[in-house]
């Protein structure tokens, strides 16, 4: 396993924003009320926040409304910002990076490092490994995170299997190096297994396959799928089964490093992913249902903004208001897979936006 120990660093605050628009799944018109009402019970999705994709509302648009937010709550002058990351697939363009056009449309110093990383669900532990990671230097002493995809975007309509279950989010955290001995400890561990990478995967678009006349072309999948090469489609079969074998791997592997004590974790932030494999793996790894929030009723599977989100919408009071030890895990499109243990103490949580 990769791993990751992070010190001098405090988390001084995460805030995120979703899209106001709301899809209710008992709307949906490709299959029976009958088939929606056991969709919803299996995978826990009711609603999704997600954005019209018409360049009105981008993933970054939400990160900035979030961070823009908390910025002002934390009292940060944005001349004080040296390291801004923006973790997502769904970019506003192919280049440049979001992360600069972010930094120009925030107003943030120049005299910052700015930069993205390409990750879906397991994007928000990653990004908190690499940006801690640079900050416990010294050298950097204030950062933003910030995490999320509106990859509704990717879904089709005529695939119930991906449309019913995607929503939007986006999240940012702030993190701020302190040269005193109370830092935030948070440690991560993390693989990676590219032999999975078909088994979730936009096929066209990319430089790899690029768009041609075929990409647009719905093709019949079997079971009343239907979609094109540029739709996200997804192996549940395979992501299941990795899943289940991995995540509890790599989070032993975390927990006999830092020697952790289960009774002394207060949640397991399991990545909202669909209701089936989160309770699968809650039981796996041994925690107790009131150990493990869930808003997947609500949101949707919101690819690296679960863990954040869920954090904002029900964690807020705890977070404000007392320390927190606090374990997650993730697995996302790649195979891309991370746990992680982090320590809060009474951080500025703003409540949910909307845009």
């Amino acid at each position: 396993m990769a791993e990751l120990s992070i010190k001098h660093v405090k988390i001084r605050g995460i805030a995120a924003c979703v899209p106001e628009r709301v899809e209710e799944n008992k709307d949906y018109t490709r299959i029976p009320q009958e088939e929606i009402e056991k969709y919803i019970q299996t995978t826990g999705v009711v609603r999704r926040h997600c954005a019209i994709h018409d360049g009105s509302i981008c993933t970054s648009d939400l990160c900035q409304k979030a961070a823009e937010k908390l910025i002002a709550d934390l009292g940060w002058s944005k001349d004080e910002i040296g390291l801004l990351v923006f973790v997502s697939h769904t970019t506003d363009y192919r280049l440049p990076a979001t992360a600069c056009v972010l930094q120009d449309k925030m107003g943030i110093t120049k005299n910052c490092l700015a930069f993205d990383i390409t990750l879906g669900c397991s994007g928000y532990l990653l990004g908190m490994g690499t940006v801690g990671s640079i900050v416990q230097n010294g050298t950097i002493k204030k950062a933003l995170v910030m995490v999320g995809n509106t990859q509704s975007e990717y879904a089709s309509y005529e695939d119930r299997s991906m449309y019913l279950l995607l929503g939007d989010a986006g999240t940012v955290t702030a993190l701020e190096y302190t040269e005193d001995d109370d830092y935030d400890q948070m440690d991560f561990s993390y693989m990676t297994d590219g032999s999975g990478r078909a088994s979730v995967i936009v096929p066209d678009g990319g430089s790899r396959n690029p768009t041609n006349a075929h990409s647009f072309e719905y093709e019949d999948c079997g079971d009343g799928i239907r979609r094109t090469r540029l739709h996200e489609k997804m192996d549940g079969t395979d992501v299941f089964s990795f899943a289940m074998f991995n995540v509890p791997r790599n989070f032993k592997a975390l927990s006999e490093r830092i020697n952790l004590d289960k009774e002394k974790v207060d949640y397991m932030l399991i990545h909202q992913a669909n209701k089936f494999l989160m309770e699968k793996l809650r039981k796996k790894l041994g925690f107790e249902p009131e150990k493990c929030p869930y808003n997947i009723h609500e949101f949707g599977n919101t690819s690296g903004a679960t863990i954040p989100l869920l954090m904002v919408t029900n964690l807020k009071k705890e977070l404000e208001s007392r320390p927190l030890t606090l374990c997650m895990t993730t697995i996302g499109v790649g195979f891309s897979l991370g746990s992680g243990c982090i320590h809060t103490n009474k951080i500025i949580v703003p409540d949910l936006m909307y845009l």
